[in-house]
C-alpha cells in the first residue's frame, strides 16, 4: 500500500505542483489541473503519452476530454489522499505539456 504523504511532506512535493497551476480539491485531499491544448489531436496525444507513464507508475489519474481540454484529477485512492506518486505523475504530466 502506498502512504499518505504528511503535511511536510505535502510542502514539500505538491507545493512545487501547486506553483506550477495545479490546484487543491476542496472537500478531499486531491490535487487538479486543466491542461488546454490548440486542438483535439494535441490533448489526445498528450493523454497517450500520459497512460504510458501512468501505467509504468501503476498510478492512473482520473481525467476527462473535451476537444482541446484536459482535466486531470491526482489522488491516492488506497492511500485516502496525496502520496508520492501524484507529485511523480503531476510533474510527469507538466513536463509532457510543455510546462
Amino acid at each position: 500500500m502506498t502512504e499518505k504523504l504528511s503535511e511536510a511532506e505535502i510542502k514539500e512535493h505538491i507545493d512545487p505542483l501547486l506553483a506550477n497551476g495545479w490546484t487543491l480539491v476542496d472537500g478531499r485531499q486531491a490535487i487538479f489541473k486543466k491542461f488546454v491544448f490548440a486542438n483535439f489531436v494535441e490533448a489526445f496525444g498528450f493523454m497517450t503519452r500520459a497512460a504510458i507513464h501512468a501505467e509504468k507508475l501503476n498510478h492512473h489519474p482520473e481525467w476527462s476530454n473535451v476537444y482541446k481540454t484536459v482535466e486531470v484529477t491526482l489522488t491516492t485512492h488506497d492511500a485516502d489522499g496525496l502520496s508520492a506518486l501524484d507529485a511523480q505523475l503531476g510533474a510527469k504530466l507538466d513536463q509532457l505539456a510543455g510546462g
